[in-house]
């Protein structure tokens, strides 16, 4: 009986073999991978090259037990002169129709459309260093200068009380390489101190700029102030305050923001004291009802709503 399921199974894998075979287009032209092409081909990318899927490295998991590994798809694009639709535009070569690229980019596509912006962020979470004990006459300038020796730095924010030693800076470069090669500078004085340079858990936000600091007041409440993601929905804002509060010490002011289309609410939280908002850094991570909350710090202050908004 063994030998009868054998030969069912290898029957069965003949025919699924066999099925393949016909839905590859015989008119498609060979594929040579780009290292081995000479001349100008070497410069082009080949419009029948089949979705590449790769799995991202995380480097830093044994200091992010939040970071997952994702896997990141890269379409392959076809670099031709051709000003109208090409083999990669619809997964076709030579006018025959490739079932098997459609197909495989179709299902890849599907895959990644459940999380992109989560598969961004921790993208950036792993090109970005944490840096701390900068002494308060260190500029953003200063720092990103510095940290340039290790590769292309992309944005630099440097938070906390600007009349503080007790200042703290993020760090994002263009790859993960120069985030790694940025570890080796902890311990380099920078003005007085040593600054401490560890991996970041957090990314460093976009901002729009009408929302940024107009005065020297709002710059200090921006130093008092963090950013909350991923609030679970059922948690009002008494308890959102009361769980900042029990670790970091007195809120000022707490702006709990959600809608119908987000499974999730954001926070802005203001401290009292600018202490409070650094304490509040290690909060990231932590559950906050259902969900662990993430928290980065601010760079807009919490405003007063409009009398129009409050009437809404």
């Amino acid at each position: 009986k063994a030998r009868e399921d054998e030969v069912r199974e290898y029957k069965s894998d003949v025919r699924k073999l066999e099925e393949l075979f016909k839905k590859l287009n015989p008119s498609a032209e060979e594929f040579v991978p780009l290292s081995r092409r000479q001349g100008d081909g070497a410069r082009r990318l080949s419009a029948d090259a089949p979705l590449f899927v790769s799995p991202a490295i995380d480097y830093y998991a044994p200091h992010h037990p939040f970071q997952h590994q994702q896997m990141h798809v890269l379409q392959v694009v076809g670099g031709g002169g051709g000003a109208g639709r090409d083999s990669s535009s619809d997964g076709s070569a030579n006018g025959q129709p490739n079932r098997r690229r459609r197909n495989g980019f179709n299902q890849g596509r599907r895959r990644m459309g459940v999380r992109p912006r989560r598969t961004d962020r921790e993208d950036s979470v792993r090109r970005t260093v944490y840096v701390s004990d900068i002494d308060q006459h260190v500029t953003e300038q200063k720092l990103a200068e510095v940290f340039s020796n290790c590769g292309q730095v992309v944005d630099c924010r440097i938070c906390g009380d600007p009349n503080s030693v007790m200042r703290f800076a993020f760090i994002e470069f263009a790859d993960d390489v120069g985030a790694r090669a940025a570890l080796t500078l902890g311990g380099t004085i920078l003005g007085f101190y040593p600054v401490r340079v560890l991996p970041s858990k957090t990314a460093i936000l976009p901002v729009n700029p009408k929302f940024l600091p107009r005065t020297e007041d709002e710059k200090e409440m921006v130093s008092r102030t963090v950013y909350c993601t991923n609030i679970d929905k059922n948690v009002p804002e008494d308890v959102v305050k009361n769980f900042f509060e029990g670790i970091c010490g007195e809120v000022a002011r707490l702006r709990l923001l959600g809608d119908y289309v987000h499974a999730t609410c954001i926070a802005f939280v203001e401290f009292v004291q600018a202490e409070g908002a650094i304490l509040a850094l290690n909060c990231s991570g932590m559950l906050l009802g259902s969900l662990p909350v993430r928290v980065s710090p601010s760079k807009t202050p919490v405003r007063p709503r409009s009398p129009r908004a409050m009437l809404h």
